[in-house]
């Protein structure tokens, strides 16, 4: 039957005479190129799993009735990836056509494994060979369905993962002869013996070496690495720890300078390497440092950057977490600065996936701890279409009721594009859709959406929007399966929500809606997301909305406050910022002109509370002051400047003393004075609502302000 393992015994029985070698035809293959020989020298330190490829080795020449699909599973470090590397020289020496596809490297989502793929279904003299499957185990019913019935007879399909099959591979009458299932265990005693021997380690070593590392062959492999080095090293091994950790770090105390040291971490602590991402700890060492880790034989590669197996970066990462904590939270620091800038930057098709890269930094988070890294590929994000519109309304009625469905039509007329579609890639069904609202000021809206309603309300009575700003209102998080269950699709919608959190320039406000019991909303509480007390009534279901003043807590001050932000309980208050209107903007500008030379009455003014001074690192008059010389770059921005200044600065005790000292009528005077006061407002205003800071006065222009402020 397919899928017991019981198909590799048949091949077990000869097995026993050719343990531990290369197989002839591969050997000779590899006489003409240096990779061949490369391959074969590989090839020769390669023990067991003879059985499985004799199985192969059967397939490949056709000896085995019907099989199409050798099922390779096992857990990591167990030998997958180099026994595909033995498959692949294999074919090659028979002269088949060899596709390889390592799912680390896709994009989710079938497309892309197809283009990868799509040479196997042009020939049956084809063999495919999948590496580390799991990687993209949510399109194994895509792939069992859709892709390989469509393989010519006689080709010949390889996947290996860590999973095993899903069990309709096996209860398939069809997949009876067709398929055949393999589970890889660790090697047993001679085979290890034998790997062993394969890499030259002295006999006197083997005893130790094996009581260390069992038969892991990834643990064995590189247990021999250091043992060829240090031919003392395993008196030092204590065999009560945990066999990877302790290997790795007599490998990491092995790295020529603490340079590599730090690139081997870097490479630990983030999905994907790559010389951007070195350069963020390392600088102009990283180019040096790529080249080095790419070397390495437990560092691979793809065509986005470079990955350790994934044993090798546990044990990397618990390394450097108990021998240098501070270390490990410096560098986790500067990554997690480069890959949320990264997001901010991103061109939207590349927002998920930096995004994803960001959260990867986090995989130990209670948030993300839940999150399926292995389900990639099992749903797709894409677009509304007005041919999903029936899709979508039904799920937000099994969601929320046919009031819920309503109002996800209402918005769907005015702001499709505000939706986002999640489809199963086997079936194309529409799964899930996210919903983010874009709105700039109240409108007939808040008659029909209660959720909208409450989010209006809640903002035009604490801080209402200024001229230029708008509310994001993320709603609708609908899904076939429920709102709180963890799966690939609300990772998608996860990553999606953090995007348009971290991406809404302009955004005042940010609102969630969440039903009662959503484990979301602890953490939504944590990250500085206020629940409101007035609930929402939406089809007789009452719902929370949690709110998040961008204004009074900007997102690269929010990002700071919470990194990785685990604690439980209620969250840190954010800063007490005043969020001004512009009216209330400007009669504080004034304010503070009028009491320039009183520091206690400034000191009063909410303007030291706005983002104008709080992000600047600047006291109020220093801002103020800045602006005030920045008059002299406006169309007559000198008599406006004097204005200003004689008036507010230098103390004159009236307005007619300084209309006499400048020489001027008035009424000249009170037009410049006026003008200049206008301008001020709207260059500090400016810088209120962009939240840049300004540029630092000159030597040259501090030393005239003091002259000019008497």
């Amino acid at each position: 039957m397919p899928g017991t393992g019981d198909d590799v015994d048949r091949y077990r029985s000869d097995a026993r005479e050719t343990r531990g070698r290369w197989p002839a035809r591969v050997e000779a293959a590899g006489d003409h190129r240096l990779g061949h020989r490369l391959q074969a020298a590989r090839g020769r330190s390669f023990a067991g799993r003879v059985a499985e490829h004799d199985l192969f080795r059967a397939a490949l020449d056709g000896a085995v009735d019907g099989l199409a699909v050798l099922y390779l599973h096992g857990p990591g470090g167990i030998g997958k990836s180099m026994l595909l590397g033995l498959f692949a020289a294999e074919a090659r020496a028979a002269g088949r056509l060899v596709v390889e596809v390592d799912a680390r490297i896709l994009e989710p989502g079938s497309a892309a494994f197809e283009a990868e793929a799509a040479a196997v279904l042009t020939t049956d003299r084809a063999v495919l060979l999948v590496d580390t499957f799991e990687r993209c185990q949510g399109l194994e019913g895509w792939l069992r369905e859709r892709f390989l019935p469509r393989l010519p007879v006689g080709a010949l399909v390889v996947i290996a993962g860590r999973e095993a099959p899903d069990p309709r591979w096996t209860s398939d009458p069809g997949w009876t002869d067709a398929l055949r299932v393999v589970a890889l265990r660790e090697l047993a005693p001679d085979d290890a013996t034998a790997l062993l021997e394969g890499r030259g380690v002295p006999a006197s070593l083997h005893g130790r070496l094996l009581e260390f590392a069992g038969g892991n062959p990834l643990a064995l492999t590189m247990a021999a690495a250091v043992a060829m080095h240090d031919v003392q090293a395993p008196a030092r091994w204590e065999p009560s720890q945990d066999v990877v950790r302790a290997l790795l770090s007599q490998l990491v105390g092995e790295v020529p300078t603490e340079t590599h040291r730090r690139a081997l971490e870097v490479c630990a602590h983030v999905h994907v390497t790559t010389e951007a991402v070195l350069r963020v700890v390392l600088g102009d060492e990283a180019g040096r440092m790529f080249a080095w880790l790419r070397q390495l034989p437990f560092v691979e590669s793809n065509r986005h950057g470079l990955f350790p197996h994934d044993v090798v970066r546990e044990a990397l990462e618990a390394d450097l977490r108990w021998r240098d904590p501070m270390g490990h939270q410096a560098m986790h620091e500067a990554l997690d600065e480069h890959l949320f800038r990264r997001i901010r930057e991103a061109a939207e098709p590349d927002v998920l996936g930096a995004v994803g890269a960001f959260s990867y930094l986090y995989r130990d988070n209670a948030c993300f701890r839940s999150s399926r890294w292995n389900g990639e590929g099992e749903a797709q994000e894409a677009l509304f279409e007005e041919q999903d519109r029936s899709a979508v309304v039904g799920l937000a009625a099994a969601a929320g009721g046919d009031e819920s469905a309503a109002i996800a039509a209402y918005w769907l007329d005015r702001q499709p594009e505000a939706f986002h579609v999640y489809r199963l890639t086997r079936t194309g069904q529409i799964v899930a859709f996210f919903t983010w609202l874009r709105l700039t000021e109240p409108g007939e809206e808040t008659e029909v959406d209660p959720v909208v309603a409450a989010a209006w309300a809640h903002a035009r009575s604490v801080a209402p929007l200024r001229s230029g700003e708008s509310i994001g209102v993320a709603r609708f998080p609908a899904t076939q399966s429920g709102p709180h269950r963890h799966s690939p699709v609300m990772d998608l919608v996860q990553r999606r929500a953090m995007a348009r959190l971290m991406r809404s320039a302009g955004v005042a406000w940010s609102y969630f809606v969440l039903q009662p019991g959503n484990p979301w909303a602890d953490h939504l509480a944590r990250i500085q997301f206020t629940p409101l007390t007035e609930r929402p009534v939406v089809g007789g279901r009452r719902y929370t909305l949690f709110a998040h003043d961008w204004r009074a807590q900007p997102i690269d001050r929010w990002h700071a406050t919470n990194k990785g932000n685990e604690r439980p309980g209620p969250p840190e208050a954010p800063p007490g910022l005043a969020v001004l209107s512009r009216p209330e903007f400007d009669a504080a500008v004034r304010d503070a002109l009028r009491s320039w030379g009183r520091p206690g009455e400034l000191a009063a003014n909410p303007l030291n509370r706005s983002r104008l001074v709080t992000e600047h690192g600047e006291t109020l008059r220093g801002v103020i002051g800045q602006a005030v010389e920045s008059l002299h770059g406006e169309r007559n921005g000198s008599k406006y400047h004097q204005a200003v200044v004689a008036t507010f600065l230098r103390g004159v005790p009236t307005q007619e003393a300084v209309a006499h000292r400048l020489g001027l009528p008035f009424s000249t005077y009170r037009r410049h004075l006026g003008r200049g006061i206008q301008l001020l407002c709207e260059e500090l205003w400016r810088r209120e609502l962009a939240g840049g800071s300004p540029a630092l006065l000159s030597a040259g222009s501090e030393r005239r302000l003091r002259l000019d402020a008497g």
